[in-house]
């Protein structure tokens, strides 16, 4: 397959899904090995931004994903007003970075560390996809634990939990975990989170 088929079936192939799609299934259904997939797919991110085009290519973890362009999210926000979510509330914003900093987390855990009932919030989040269910921790009454979603790495703009804030070398029980928590929310929201 020459490398202008293979841009055009990545393409395609993105466009068609909607949604982020794993390396490895690109690698099996074009018949590539990882190297030259990953190589396409850059080279497909840089055409589109360097030709200023209204999609950008975006790399989240493992998976490939189209989506639309930073600079036109007030348009599309207008465009389609009716159909924007609320934005999150500080708590939700402070559940989400909890889970995000210390996953996978119990509700429990969440808990301690915010001092209050977090069981709404957490409801909330599930319902955004912004976190999902992650198995039970092996300890009485087996709690759910929790992790963060792709949706979560899209809304806010990052390619892995690498790219998270550092948090200060601080343990949970410290009372200013919070605070460093909530400076952490505030820097993940002013680099550039759409929909939050």
């Amino acid at each position: 397959m020459e490398e202008t088929d293979t841009l055009a079936a990545i393409e395609s192939i993105l466009f068609a899904a909607g949604e982020p799609v794993d390396v490895s299934r690109l690698c099996m259904a074009l018949e590539l090995d990882r190297t030259t997939v990953d190589t396409a797919c850059q080279r497909l991110a840089d055409a589109y931004s360097y030709e200023r085009r209204g999609l950008r290519l975006i790399r989240l973890e493992n998976s490939y994903q189209l989506c639309s362009a930073p600079e036109y999210a007030g348009l599309i926000r207008r465009t389609f007003e009716s159909r924007r979510p609320a934005r999150l509330s500080q708590p939700a914003l402070e559940v989400l970075a909890i889970i995000a900093y210390y996953q996978p987390a119990t509700r429990a855990y969440v808990d301690q560390i915010r001092g209050v009932d977090s069981t709404y919030t957490v409801g909330l989040l599930l319902d955004r996809d912004l976190i999902e269910e992650c198995g039970r921790l092996a300890a009485p009454g087996r709690p759910i634990q929790y992790r963060t979603t792709q949706n979560f790495l899209r809304t806010f703009s990052l390619s892995s939990l690498e790219e998270l804030p550092e948090l200060p070398s601080i343990s949970p029980e410290d009372g200013q975990i919070i605070q460093e928590i909530q400076a952490a929310v505030a820097q993940l929201q002013s680099e550039g989170a759409v929909n939050t």
